[in-house]
């Protein structure tokens, strides 16, 4: 079974080659336009090992904020955030989450995924 990777990003274009990149390494992915889609997904997929979330997104919260929601109810995920316009200070994200900086080059996100057990 493919190890599962939730991708959060309201912009569908960017979305769609973020996931493409992803299953062409072999994981299995869902998709969340918002943070409170992730939730849902997070709750009723409890098989999801890591989290890519844009910062900058419409609905209850931003990036930032639901990678630190997923850190406190859901540790061990791992944790990768992206933005091309922010660029928050490592003491700003949670332990243990990588930053990558759009457009980002499709081996940094895979790098940042091996940390997947």
């Amino acid at each position: 079974m493919a190890i599962l990777v939730l991708v959060v990003e309201d912009e569908p274009i960017i979305r769609m080659s973020t996931v493409a990149m992803i299953e062409d390494a072999g994981y299995e992915v869902v998709e969340a336009s918002n943070a409170d889609d992730a939730i849902v997904h997070l709750e009723t997929r409890p098989e999801i090992r890591a989290v890519f979330s844009d910062i900058e997104m419409p609905g209850s919260m931003d990036g930032l904020k639901l990678i630190h929601h997923i850190r406190m109810r859901w540790p061990p995920a791992v944790l990768i955030l992206a933005s091309g316009r922010l660029s928050p200070p490592v003491d700003d994200m949670p332990e243990k989450t990588v930053f990558l900086r759009k457009p980002y080059a499709e081996h940094h996100l895979l790098k940042a995924l091996e940390a997947i057990d």
